[in-house]
């Protein structure tokens, strides 16, 4: 088997999976009971929570643990909107977001909101003359993805940031698809979502980093937790199991990131020789990331033919509705390539044998499909 859809989600780590039994089966207390083993694994949930903080650049207090990137995507931007509603009422984004942005987006344009679309540059980054423009005394959130889950295009979330220093509307991050892949500076950042299953971690379970001078208005009420801006009972293996997937990916990430690279330059070597390929991703991408297009197969159909070979990619992001891909549409504008995208998603795991049984097979479906 040769997987190649770690942007969807990736095999849990066994040091991982071993961290998460382990607190299940000796930490068994509620964090929040007052008796001895509510203690110890309070005790455990702070460790954990320190760690945690001290590897994304954080204060332990500025956390919010909730069930994935889509749970805190949806939190940071009702939560905003709806606790700073006096503000105004106009939240920016771009036509690369997933779809756990355009969700609440479109929820709140339903409650009289109204939403601005930055252009991109031909390399497809955020025109930043243009985003200054659309700031005006309305401007509630600016929320922008460091990476694009189906093509890998890094945006200058730095310069995006340090633009809005003096704005009074905050910046939101979906950072899903760069934690655990690239090293980020979240200083001037407010908000920042990701998800512990993009970094070998468990699914089900990811942070809303929340600045300690933002409040919001919780989108679950009831019941004492971790934070007051999120309720239920404190997932302790799940939270310890992350500190650990973290510390894991920490200690590897730039020589994954060297070895992805090389990868993905041997990828694009060999891709780009067939004459109805195109390569969608560009030299402003991530590496683990890349978006091509078989212009004369519907994308499904070429997924399903690999897939008898036992080989995995994508053709989307894998909570995609659409048949046309948005995020190449935007970068390439050109919706042949939108409407035939598939997505070859690396990581630190995939090795050289892989990539060479992926073209040995990609080779095949090709010319098996182009004569039918």
């Amino acid at each position: 088997m040769v997987y190649l859809d770690y942007s969807a989600t990736t095999p849990v780590d066994e040091e991982v999976l071993k961290s998460f039994q382990k607190t299940c089966l000796e930490f068994i207390g509620n964090p929040n009971s007052l008796h001895k083993l509510g203690i110890k694994s309070k005790q455990l949930e702070e460790s954990a929570t320190n760690q945690i903080a001290d590897l994304m650049g954080v204060k332990p207090e500025e956390i919010i643990y909730t069930s994935g990137a889509s749970e805190s995507n949806n939190l940071a931007i009702k939560g905003i909107a709806l606790k700073y509603l006096n503000r105004g009422k106009k939240i920016i984004t771009t036509n690369l977001e997933h779809s756990s942005i355009y969700g609440p987006i479109g929820y709140l344009q339903k409650l009289g909101f109204e939403v601005e679309f930055v252009h991109t540059n031909e390399h497809g980054i955020v025109d930043l003359e243009h985003l200054e423009t659309l700031i005006d005394d309305d401007t509630i959130l600016v929320t922008i993805a460091s990476v694009n889950s189906e093509t890998g295009l890094v945006q200058p979330i730095e310069r995006i940031a340090e633009m809005l220093q003096n704005e009074k509307c905050f910046f939101h991050v979906d950072a899903t698809q760069s934690v655990g892949k690239v090293k980020m500076n979240l200083k001037k950042v407010d908000l920042v979502s990701f998800s512990a299953h993009k970094f070998y971690g468990m699914k089900g379970f990811g942070c809303l980093i929340k600045k300690d001078y933002i409040s919001l208005e919780p989108i679950i009420h009831g019941g004492k937790s971790t934070t007051k801006f999120r309720s239920g009972t404190p997932a302790l293996p799940l939270i310890a199991s992350m500190a650990k997937a973290l510390r894991l990916i920490d200690s590897n990430i730039q020589d994954y990131y060297n070895h992805v690279k090389f990868l993905k330059t041997k990828l694009i070597e060999k891709l780009s020789t067939y004459k109805e390929v195109t390569i969608n991703s560009n030299e402003y991408c991530l590496p683990h990331i890349l978006n091509i297009s078989v212009l004369f197969a519907k994308p499904e159909t070429f997924l399903h033919a690999l897939e008898e070979y036992h080989v995995y990619i994508s053709t989307q992001s894998a909570c995609s509705n659409s048949t046309t891909s948005r995020a190449v549409l935007e970068l390439t504008k050109n919706e042949d390539c939108a409407e035939h995208s598939l997505r070859i998603s690396l990581s630190g795991l995939t090795t050289n044998e892989e990539i060479e049984v992926f073209l040995k097979a990609f080779d095949e479906c090709y010319y098996q499909l182009k004569l039918k």
